[in-house]
């Protein structure tokens, strides 16, 4: 694959994600339909597409910059977009990214943007470090977050919003959960060290590349010894802490990763639910490959009891809650221009439905996780304090803010126990 294919297609994916459409979706689809791209190529346009979504701020500001009145073209925007990422953030060659998005841009239209887009670009190569520098004073371009988003952060995380907000403009790291049935993470370095794999422990079972690899190359990837899994998402397990014997039910199961971790911990008897027939397909290959059995899988839509609920009551759920998302930014930088202020209280609402179907499936002095991957509080903090003015029965034992790092993105987990 050329360049300009990467190029080209890359700008497809912000023209797609500035009318609203979810950047993974939007990769999935291209990659369908050039099945002819091979893993470097692949990699490339991901690299780039990722790219012009986390340094959306800064790349729009200095665009505006070197214009005069704004260009009403969104299929020219989004190939400037995604060229002043190569020439800022990537090591490809100036002339080449010049050369091929002057040649797209004079299939754009009838042809008018040829000199235009070179224009640009060229200027850009010039006031490179005038128009970076100016970035600094602006604050959508200096975090890469809308100014709603900020503002949000400063009020509700007055001392921690100038860590996340960095966090958020790093590549996230690739994490490794050890099966901890077959090993544990210093031995698992080990293997890591015989590949060349550089790598460090976060815990007992987490391990942390210096840098990521294909799950082809990690030793024992196919027989389960490992999970590719975030740190932050590895918390649920051990928060729910499993036991031999339970009855356990994983309510928004897919993709898998916590139902394995759940069946790696305990013996327990455990029913994965899914509302999506194509997800919950992840869940049992994830299960497979582990080696894994769950005592069985639904699809069906958790509110509707009578679909899938049997009336024997659970001892523990986790209830990962769809949400808005808004803490794992690393690894899915369009939602920060997807989202809308009002957005959190929306999916709270949707998320009180499904949590109050849930409660009445849970045992006496069961056990129940609220867990979301949001840093907005009416999805969390707001949400278990609603719960529990709705339902005497319920009382928290635990509830954690695990905030983005170098080593995970945002979380929030509350245990509630039912009396």
């Amino acid at each position: 694959m050329s360049m300009a294919l990467a190029q080209k297609l890359a700008a497809d994916t912000v023209t797609a994600v500035a009318s609203g459409q979810n950047l993974q979706d939007v990769l999935a689809q291209i990659k369908a339909d050039h099945p002819d791209l091979s893993a470097q190529e692949s990699g490339a346009l991901q690299d780039i597409a990722y790219g012009c979504q986390r340094y959306g701020g800064s790349l729009h500001y200095m665009l505006g910059k070197m214009l005069n009145k704004p260009i009403t073209e969104p299929k020219l925007e989004s190939l400037l977009i995604t060229a002043l990422y190569q020439l800022n953030h990537t090591t490809n060659a100036p002339h080449a990214v010049v050369n091929e998005a002057v040649d797209t841009a004079a299939k754009i239209g009838k042809g008018q943007y040829r000199s235009f887009t070179n224009a640009i670009l060229r200027r850009f190569l010039r006031e490179r470090d005038k128009l970076n520098a100016g970035c600094k004073h602006n604050d959508v371009a200096k975090y890469n977050l809308p100014e709603w988003w900020i503002r949000y952060l400063q009020n509700h995380y007055p001392k921690h919003w100038h860590n996340m907000v960095a966090a958020w403009q790093q590549h996230p790291p690739m994490t490794l959960r050890v099966n901890c049935r077959k090993s544990d993470a210093q031995t698992y370095l080990k293997l890591l060290a015989q590949e060349g794999i550089a790598a460090t422990a976060l815990d007992n079972y987490a391990v942390m590349l210096a840098e990521a690899v294909s799950v082809n190359r990690l030793p024992g990837f196919s027989d389960g010894l490992v999970s590719v899994q975030d740190f932050g998402a590895q918390q649920a397990g051990y928060l729910l802490n499993p036991q031999n014997g339970e009855r356990i039910l994983d309510a928004c199961a897919a993709p898998g990763g916590k139902t394995g971790h759940i069946l790696e911990l305990a013996d327990c008897n455990l029913t994965a639910l899914d509302i999506d027939a194509g997800r919950l397909k992840r869940v049992s290959d994830n299960l497979n490959r582990l080696n894994v059995q769950a005592e069985s899988l639904q699809c069906a839509d958790a509110r509707d009891l009578h679909k899938w609920y049997d009336g024997r009551p659970f001892d523990a759920i986790l209830a990962d809650v769809p949400c808005t998302a808004s803490g794992v930014l690393k690894r899915n930088p369009d939602i920060r221009w997807l989202r809308r202020p009002g957005d959190a209280v929306k999916t709270a609402r949707q998320q009180e439905t499904l949590l109050d179907a849930l409660w009445q499936t849970l045992t006496k002095n069961g056990r129940m996780l609220l867990a979301t991957c949001s840093v907005f509080v009416e999805e969390n903090e707001q949400q278990l304090n609603k719960f529990l003015n709705r339902h005497a029965d319920a009382r928290c034992i635990e509830s954690r803010v695990l905030l983005p790092n170098k080593q995970q993105d945002g979380f929030y987990y509350a245990l509630i126990e039912k009396q």
